[in-house]
């Protein structure tokens, strides 16, 4: 018996192709006399049912991907034979040899049937054809429609049962291979990188390559042939910027018949955490779709459980911001399941430096409770580590903070310090600088980036609150008229400069040191203060660097 073979070549592992039984597949389990007359190539198309009618156009009745059985009733011209109207395959009487089949008649019949999609066409032998008229098979061969032969003593209800066996085993097998896959899938949560071993897992049994993406739009961790992530990255933002259930679809230009799928990561409060895209170039079968929502569930529960959960990781926070001494004299085994814990808390399982953040609560800053506001900057940073204080809050995360996370931050009524990059041992360090930068957010209203900051105290007083100090410090001398004033600010800030050395101050001004020595203690009376003092002093050279921001009246 002739057949056609089912598609091969899938990738060890993954999931069939197709869920229905193939039509290749079909043929090559029916008993054997059933021969292939015209093989259309479709072998690997999945069958949806075997349907025997004898109407001259069943299609109105048909579905896609059926095979349809025939004695051959339809091409029986008008006037042949005898008692063929209403005879049923498998009767006793026997009709005359009918005459040639009309090939307009055959046509017509095969063409409906193609258009319909329908897999095969099966010819059965007796009551009406002892063969399978040339002019059917002429049609098929024209059409592009396979075409069967079924001996008379094969029933067509063989084959209708040999078709449900198929169906009831495929099921089965795709049953135990979701369950496989299920397994393999949940052995990934539980691994050390379990969002990197999922999308390992999904495209070794799904044919797509997977990008998972943060809350940020930053890619957190991808598996198969991902494209240039720049070409999805507005799919991204319709993604992250959405609510509720949903599936986003988008084409990739360039990228041939690609097509990019997105699905939201979402809190249990809908808020979106992150995303997962998709790139495949056919549709998923349903098996396919359903790892797809079980990986996409899974990832779920990861960004749930990472960013709004246990208080473990809570408990790190404070050991690690509050009590770095609780660190000390750990064993090296308890300081690394300390990083396996900071590792599955900050930021997903990749490594890399951390960074301090703190956020400060500024006036018409909106209260939402404190539950509220944790578990909101626990999704904006994606991060378990964060802390309320009394400014507001300090959060350990590996985002890079964005410009556009600080602008949502800061449309809240709030302001960051941005701390450096650090490791492990230097978080309680980088606390501490975080919080010498936190006067300059009050005094700003904004955010200020601790790599962008110039580690000076004139840098870290910042220009309100040195602005404040001149006015205080300077303000007689600022009351004086303009060419008395910028006499007596450049005689203070070459002495000061000179260390208070007479001579190098006469020096630099052109005066007598006598004369520099009695203009600096009458500036001192002025002043109401003492120049002997080093702390004076140093303030005073402190509040001269921002004079230039003082108005003339000292305010």
């Amino acid at each position: 018996m002739r057949h056609i073979a089912p598609i091969s070549g899938d990738t060890p592992g993954a999931l069939p192709e197709q869920d229905a039984v193939t039509l290749g597949r079909f043929l090559g389990n029916l008993p054997a006399g059933v021969t292939v007359l015209h093989d259309a190539g479709n072998g690997g198309a999945p069958l949806r049912w075997v349907e025997p009618s004898e109407l001259g156009d069943p299609t109105p009745y048909l579905l896609d991907g059926e095979f349809v059985l025939t004695a051959g009733l339809p091409f029986l011209q008008a006037g042949t034979g005898s008692g063929h109207g209403g005879q049923e395959r498998g009767d006793a009487s026997r009709p005359q040899v009918p005459g040639p089949v009309d090939p307009a008649l055959a046509d017509e019949y095969v063409a409906r049937l193609v258009a319909a999609g329908v897999a095969a066409l099966g010819f059965g032998l007796e009551p009406y054809y002892d063969a399978v008229p040339d002019e059917v098979a002429a049609a098929c061969r024209r059409r592009g429609l396979t075409l069967v032969e079924v001996p008379a003593s094969i029933p067509f209800a063989a084959l209708g049962l040999e078709f449900s066996k198929l169906l009831e085993s495929g099921n089965a097998q795709a049953f135990r291979q979701l369950a496989e896959t299920n397994r393999h899938l949940m052995r990934a949560v539980l691994s050390a990188r379990p969002e990197h071993e999922l999308l390992a897992a999904l495209v070794q049994k799904v044919p797509v390559w997977a990008a998972l993406f943060g809350p940020d739009g930053k890619v957190r961790a991808k598996a198969g042939a991902v494209v240039e992530l720049s070409s999805v990255q507005p799919l991204v933002k319709k993604l992250l910027a959405g609510s509720g259930p949903r599936v986003e679809t988008e084409a990739l230009p360039g990228h041939g018949k690609v097509l990019a799928v997105g699905h939201p990561l979402r809190s249990s409060k809908d808020a979106t955490l992150g995303g997962l895209v998709l790139g495949t170039a056919k549709p998923l079968t349903p098996a396919q779709n359903s790892v797809v929502s079980s990986v996409v569930g899974l990832l779920e529960l990861l960004v749930r459980q990472r960013t709004s959960g246990s208080l473990a990781p809570s408990q790190l926070a404070t050991a690690v911001l509050l009590h770095p001494e609780s660190l000390a004299g750990r064993s090296t085994r308890q300081l690394n399941s300390v990083r396996d814990l900071l590792a599955q808390s900050v930021s997903g399982t990749r490594t890399g430096p951390l960074r301090v953040v703190q956020g400060v609560r500024l006036e018409g800053a909106v209260a939402d409770g404190p539950v509220r506001e944790l578990l909101q900057w626990r999704r904006l940073f994606d991060t378990k580590l964060v802390e309320l204080t009394d400014y507001g809050f300090a959060a350990i995360t590996r985002l890079r903070v964005e410009d556009q996370l600080v602008a949502e931050v800061e449309r809240l009524g709030w302001g960051l310090v941005v701390g450096g990059t650090a490791e492990l041992p230097g978080l309680p360090s980088a606390y501490r600088n975080a919080s010498a930068l936190r006067p300059r957010v009050i005094a700003t209203g904004g955010t200020v980036r601790e790599e962008e900051q110039a580690w000076t105290v004139a840098g870290l007083l910042g220009g309100g609150a040195g602005s404040m100090l001149a006015s205080r410090l300077l303000a007689p001398v600022m009351a004086l008229e303009p060419d008395r004033r910028d006499s007596q600010l450049g005689l203070l800030r070459s002495w000061l400069g000179a260390n208070g050395n007479w001579d190098a101050t006469a020096k630099d001004l052109g005066l007598h040191r006598n004369s520099v020595r009695r203009q600096v203690n009458a500036l001192a009376a002025l002043l109401d203060t003492d120049f002997s003092q080093a702390s004076v002093r140093a303030e005073l050279w402190i509040a001269l660097q921002f004079v230039d921001s003082v108005s003339p009246s000292g305010t």
